[in-house]
Formats: C-alpha cells, structure tokens, sequence
C-alpha cells in the first residue's frame, strides 16, 4: 500500500512540475511577445516625403533646384562648343565643390540676375545722375555678373596649376625611389597618393582608378595632362608613354625626369628673384620714399618756413 501511494506522490509531483514549467513557459512567451509588440508600437514612424525634404540643408532644398532651374534656361541659349568649354576649365580648377556644368552656368545666370538687378535698381533710384552714367553702370554691373565666376573660376586654375608645378619635383623623387626599390609603376603612384594630399596626388589615384576600371594606361596619363595643362606634367606623361611604348627602363626615365624637374624649379626660383626688385619699385616709390621724404625733409621744410615768417616780421620794425 505504501508503493503504491510513493508512486502516486511521485505522479503528482511531476505533474504539478510539467504544470509549473508550461505556466513559465507560457509567461516568457506572453511576455517576449508583448515585448516585441511594445517595441513594435514605439518605433518612429517613418519619415514622411516632406520631412525627408525639410531635413536636407537650406543648400540643397533651395540653392540647388534654383541653380538647377536656371541653368536648364541657360542652357537652351549656350552652344554646346561652349558647353563642352565650361566642363574643361572646371576639370582644370579640379572641378570646384564637385560642381557640373549646368550649376556653374546657373551660378553665372544667378550672379547676371543679382548685380543687374542692382544696375537697373541703379538706374531707377539715381535719378539726379545723368542717363549716360546709369546706363554706364548698369551695363558695368552686369557685365561684372557674367564674368565674376569665370574670372572665380580662373583663379581657381591658376592656383591649382601652380600647386601642381611645385610639387611636381617632390612627387617624381618620390616616384624614382620606388621604382628603383621594386616597385611597379602604378604602385609607385599608389604610394605618392598615399603620401601627399595634395591636386597632383589626387589626379594619381583618380588614374589608377581609371585603370583598374579597364582604361589603358597611357590614356589615363594623357587624359590626366590633359585635365592639368602643365608643362612639367605633358612633358612627365610623354616620357612615360614613350618609355612603355618602346620597352625602355622606367626607372631610367623617372631619373632624368626627377633630374629635369628640379633644375626647371631652381630657373623658376631664380626668375623670381630676378622679378623680385621690379615688383618692389611701386612700393618703393609711393609708400617708402613719401615717409622717408617726410621725416628727412620735414623738420627742414618747418624751420624754412618759420625763418621766412620771421623775416618777413623783423623787416616790418621800425
């Protein structure tokens, strides 16, 4: 009687256990599912069409669709000889804040609007100048619109050329050592871009990508002085190209390179000193030789002056 009621105790056990674990297990599904759903119903929304729209810069939801707008009016009137200029001076400013030929011409269209809107306001508001005058400056208003970001654009240029011409030695000293330590040519240009960031270092990698996207590397190079328009880089990218054309060394042909550039950069050095004191003559003339005039000859100038006073003073005594 006593096994009988242990195995009946036991039962009950085990199943008041199978009870408590499925009671557990129920809750910690009740509860991760009411989790999941929690979490599930506090999630933010997602961002509506306009709050997307509201979110970008003041730039690009407003300047840029402006820009853009413009320039597609712009460009009904610009031949596309003209067109295709506009996209070669901005390769060769290193294409400024990434700007594509359509947002520089509704720059220039924009900058036309403004400073000719302020001539005509110009020419309405200063009625007491002559027409001859306010014609005169609207005209120069506008026209200083239509040329202020070509001449920007200029500058830009220029300044990136000169950047590429001083570092242009540096960078095939560099290139000559890796050559001649083993490296491959394009790993050499790898490692110059790696090294410097600078307008050159970044017109090697933009050559090693055309290459390891399918271009002959000589087209690369060519397409590469070409978007720069320096003396020192065509002549660099002639010699590379003939070199590989006709199997010479590479390495032979960066010496005499690295050699060239850096006797061209001690003529432009000395040419510079040469320019240095004729430059210096207007300042010489209209700021340091009125000072010096002034404090040599001033005093000289007061007591002439004062002598003459009394003079003139002791003469009139009786």
């Amino acid at each position: 009687m006593s096994h009988y009621l242990l195995i009946a105790l036991g039962v009950l056990v085990l199943a008041a256990l199978a009870l408590l674990s499925v009671r557990l297990l129920r809750s910690r599904d009740t509860s991760s599912v009411e989790d999941r759903l929690q979490e599930f119903a506090t999630l933010e929304q997602p961002p509506t069409l306009e709050e997307i729209e509201l979110s970008q810069p003041f730039v690009q939801r407003v300047l840029v669709p402006l820009l853009e707008g413009l320039a597609s009016v712009a460009r009904r009137f610009t031949p596309q000889e003209q067109l295709e200029g506009i996209q070669h001076r901005l390769e060769l400013a290193g294409s400024p804040y990434g700007w594509s030929v359509m947002q520089f011409l509704g720059i220039r269209l924009l900058s036309t609007l403004v400073l000719g809107g302020m001539g005509v306001a110009v020419f309405v508001a200063a009625r007491q100048w002559g027409i001859t005058r306010r014609v005169l400056i609207m005209g120069i208003l506008g026209g200083a619109g239509y040329y202020l970001p070509a001449l920007w654009l200029y500058s830009r240029k220029s300044r990136r050329q000169r950047e590429i011409t001083r570092s242009m030695p540096d960078a095939l000293d560099l290139l000559t050592i890796c050559v001649e330590a083993g490296l491959g040519f394009d790993s050499a240009m790898a490692r110059v871009a790696d090294k410097w960031v600078d307008e050159l270092s970044k017109e090697f990698t933009r050559v090693l990508q055309e290459v390891r996207l399918g271009k002959l590397r000589r087209d690369a190079l060519r397409a590469m002085a070409s978007r720069i328009e320096v003396t020192e880089v065509s002549t660099f990218v002639a010699a590379i190209v003939q070199a590989e054309e006709l199997g010479v060394s590479i390495a032979k042909v960066l010496r005499i390179q690295s050699e060239e550039m850096r006797r061209r950069r001690r003529q432009r050095a000395e040419e510079l000193a040469r320019q240095a004191p004729i430059k210096m003559l207007p300042a010489i003339a209209f700021l340091i030789f009125p000072a010096i005039f002034v404090v040599l000859l001033g005093p000289a100038v007061i007591q002439f002056m004062t002598l003459d006073v009394g003079g003139f003073g002791g003469g009139g005594l009786p």
